[in-house]
């Protein structure tokens, strides 16, 4: 059974820094994609950065280009973003997902983690 389990979240100021991981289990980590997405309220649900686990390529969305940065640690199975100069717009519930390949639609991952909450006060 593929669960990825997300952590780290968290309320913090405007400017600070903070760190999620995705611990997954249940599939051969390195044969997919890992993918960052967030949800704000009243807001589509949005890419924030992806790694292929096959050649550690990563992407980034323009929004968080420069701030935010995505790593593996692939004796532990996670996956890790790393969120730096966080802004009030940053709120959201991010979640890791899986996929087959690196995409920005949410709809080619077909497992997710249950989300955690970043809440960026100005």
């Amino acid at each position: 059974e593929v669960q990825l389990v997300e952590s780290g979240g968290g309320l913090v100021q405007a400017g600070d820094s903070l760190s999620l991981s995705c611990a997954a289990s249940g599939f051969t980590f390195d044969d997919y994609t890992i993918g960052w997405f967030r949800q704000a309220p009243g807001k589509e649900r949005e890419g924030v950065e992806l790694i292929n686990l096959r050649d550690r390529r990563t992407y980034y969305a323009d929004s968080v280009k420069g701030r935010f940065t995505i790593s593996s640690d692939m004796a532990k199975n996670t996956v890790y973003l790393r969120m730096h100069g966080l802004k009030p717009e940053d709120t959201a519930v991010y979640s890791c997902a899986v996929s087959t390949a690196p995409s920005w639609s949410f709809l080619e991952y077909h497992s997710w983690g249950q989300g955690t909450q970043v809440t960026v006060s100005s």
